[in-house]
């Protein structure tokens, strides 16, 4: 009986400790994380995802030296978790110029949720994409779409092509140059005041 009323005020303790860094941190996390994450029920939803891990390394008596600095990185971890569950999306096969690109990029670009705006500039956004990907020379295309977009390793790709790894690298760098140069007169558009 003692020791239940002694263990009492610790877990109150505690409560009032994770009510007092939620209350101060949470702002600054959400804000965090809503940088990184499109869609605003994905970053709320990583947002519950942080402060539960809080409460159960808590209740587990995990120790915790630094808490602001492990609440974001937990925080970055659930965010990589998030894209790398969105990256495994569906794609159809990017072989020609002009094919239908479904590209699995949702997390990177503005929820169709946020309005009619959003909803525009994310349709641009995905023609262009779309449209630059399709303008890459066929190697540095298949480079591209098979790292970045279907997740497939370079040993991988290297095995099924008969191409060298350092030669995918190099028609991937390329492709990225190509991409960046042909997606900056869109990215300087849309991010103009």
């Amino acid at each position: 009986m003692k020791e239940a009323a002694c263990l009492e005020p610790m877990a109150r303790d505690r409560d009032r400790r994770i009510a007092e860094i939620f209350k101060r941190e949470r702002i600054r996390l959400a804000n965090f994380i809503r940088r990184r994450v499109a869609d605003p029920r994905d970053a709320e939803d990583i947002l519950q995802e942080v402060f539960y891990e809080l409460v159960e390394a808590n209740r587990l008596l995990m120790p915790i030296d630094h808490v602001t600095a492990w609440l974001f990185r937990v925080a970055r971890n659930r965010i990589i978790d998030l894209f790398r569950r969105t990256r495994i999306a569906s794609l159809s096969d990017a072989g020609e110029p002009g094919d239908d690109v479904r590209l699995p990029i949702d997390h990177l670009l503005p929820s169709p949720d946020a309005g009619p705006e959003a909803l525009y500039v994310r349709r641009v956004l995905l023609e262009e994409i779309t449209r630059a990907i399709g303008e890459l020379p066929p190697e540095q295309r298949e480079a591209f779409v098979g790292h970045e977009l279907e997740g497939r390793s370079f040993n991988e790709m290297a095995a099924a092509t008969g191409v060298s790894v350092n030669t995918l690298l190099s028609r991937k760098r390329y492709a990225v140059l190509r991409l960046r140069q042909r997606l900056r007169k869109v990215y300087d558009e849309f991010s103009k005041p």
